[in-house]
């Protein structure tokens, strides 16, 4: 892994891990869903209708627990090597809420925090609308004369985010029977978005370059090269509305007639494993591939694997020793270059053209 100049958080004081957020029990599915779908005018019947997927899983979705554990391990990793910054947590959706962490920042004396992201890639719903309710947040939470908030960049091709993916993949192409592995084929997976989502961020061609560095890193491991797909999951909004295709479902059907003899299904889209992977791939995805008897293992997302826990400390690094006016070598395995520090005028725009304000960029 490529590291700083130094091992410094300086100037910041502060690092705000920043999520989605999730239910944690049958109570806080509905409302929860309001939250995420505030403004839409979708029914609550259409919502609890919606929330079915987590009453499968005692309606808690792994997304907060996996943010804990991901903060300890954050925490030990800083402590060792001697950087001494907080870590706070604040989710857009669901308690610990954003505004609510901000007062207990400003509270506690936090002046410049710098943000860190659970989304690596760019697009609207990944970095803009994460910038918005950074605005929004702050103003509610009354903090925007006392703190400077920055946020890291996106990091989809930092080697502390592919990495763990490759190890991931060859585990799970070791769960296939011995007969069957060199005949699989990888199925990487992630988020569907509307397609004036896509055709206004660099989101597709980030996660065909994140694919392509992944099965590119199994072949010279394994010396097979095998075929490989990008696929979606998780559409929704009215069905008049283009998203992002093909369905991972209908790609294992497919792929099915098409003969393939097995899959690896890499979720690439998601860096810990949300409602969106133990659902829509371990639970549909897997039945689906059950009735077609096609045999599917699913790489694991990086977690707290050590890998992705250093990207966090290596980017907090990179972002304090640019403040600090030092030069840095940013790390990136793609060829389309690192992300800039600030998004740029117009940068994954708000596809209702509401323009809303938003902290970390340059409009």
């Amino acid at each position: 892994m490529v590291e700083s100049v130094s091992a410094s958080a300086e100037p910041y004081d502060a690092l705000l891990l920043l999520s989605f957020g999730g239910p944690e029990g049958p109570d806080e599915v509905v409302p929860f869903l309001e939250n995420v779908t505030r403004g839409r005018g979708i029914p609550r019947e259409r919502l609890a209708a919606v929330g079915e997927h987590y009453f499968l899983f005692g309606g808690v979705s792994p997304i907060n627990a996996q943010c804990r554990a991901l903060i300890a391990q954050v925490e030990k990793d800083l402590a060792e090597h001697g950087i001494g910054v907080p870590v706070y947590w604040g989710n857009r959706n669901w308690q610990p809420f954003l505004a609510d962490t901000l007062r207990r920042m400003a509270a506690d004396g936090v002046r410049r925090p710098l943000v860190f992201v659970t989304s690596a890639y760019s697009s609207y719903s990944g970095c803009r609308q994460y910038r918005e309710d950074l605005a929004a947040a702050a103003a509610e939470a009354g903090v925007l004369d006392v703190m400077r908030i920055d946020k890291i960049r996106a990091y989809f091709d930092h080697p502390g985010f592919v990495g763990p993916f490759v190890s991931s993949t060859l585990e799970a192409l070791d769960r296939l029977e011995p007969q069957l592995r060199d005949a699989a084929e990888v199925v990487f997976v992630t988020h569907s978005v509307p397609l004036s989502y896509a055709q206004t961020s660099a989101y597709v061609p980030q996660h065909e370059a994140v694919a392509g560095l992944v099965a590119d890193a199994v072949r010279e491991r394994t010396g097979v090269e095998r075929d490989w797909t990008l696929v979606y999951c998780s559409r929704s909004g009215p069905p008049t509305q283009p998203w992002l295709e093909p369905d991972v479902c209908a790609h294992l059907r497919d792929r099915a007639a098409a003969g393939a003899r097995a899959v690896v299904v890499v979720p690439i889209g998601f860096v810990s494993d949300h409602m969106e992977v133990i659902y829509d791939l371990d639970t549909q995805a897997a039945q689906v591939a059950a009735e077609l008897g096609l045999p599917m293992a699913r790489a694991a997302t990086p977690g707290t694997r050590p890998d992705f826990v250093a990207l966090v400390r290596d980017l907090l690094t990179e972002r304090a020793a640019v403040e600090r006016g030092e030069t840095v070598t940013r790390a990136g395995l793609s060829g389309l270059g690192a992300m800039p520090d600030l998004c740029a005028p117009g940068c994954c725009p708000n596809p209702r053209g509401a323009g809303k304000p938003a902290l970390c960029g340059r409009d």
